[in-house]
């Protein structure tokens, strides 16, 4: 899915990397956890977090993350939003909350990043 549908299907606000929304996204994650991004996450995702932090850019620099939408109507700093622009990274927010947001673009066929466990680790 391009990221310029993402943008209108949830409705958002670009707030970095306006020039890169001919990006194909494989994958939605949904997260407020860095850590578990980090543990998880292993194709091509929009990150969609509440969690508005420097260390949701250096996670998605660290994964080579395209694109981030902040739910909530949550909106970054200029700080970050500059960070993103260093690193070439998509921001956008919506006022969806994060649950609607992923249901949103599942419901319009974006897949969802899919957890293997070991079993022996649970």
């Amino acid at each position: 899915m391009l990221v310029s549908e993402i943008k209108e299907i949830l409705d958002a606000e670009i707030l970095a990397g306006e020039d890169m929304l001919d990006i194909n996204i494989d994958y939605g994650y949904g997260c407020d956890l860095m850590s578990d991004v980090l543990a998880f996450v292993r194709h091509d995702i929009i990150l969609l977090s509440g969690l508005v932090h420097p260390q949701v850019i250096r996670t998605a620099e660290m994964l080579d993350i395209n694109a981030i939408a902040f739910v909530r109507g949550k909106k970054p700093s200029s700080e970050l939003i500059r960070m993103a622009k260093l690193k070439n990274i998509i921001l956008l927010t919506t006022k969806h909350t994060l649950f609607t947001a992923c249901g949103l673009l599942y419901k319009n066929g974006l897949e969802g990043e899919e957890i293997a466990h070991d079993e022996d680790s649970l």
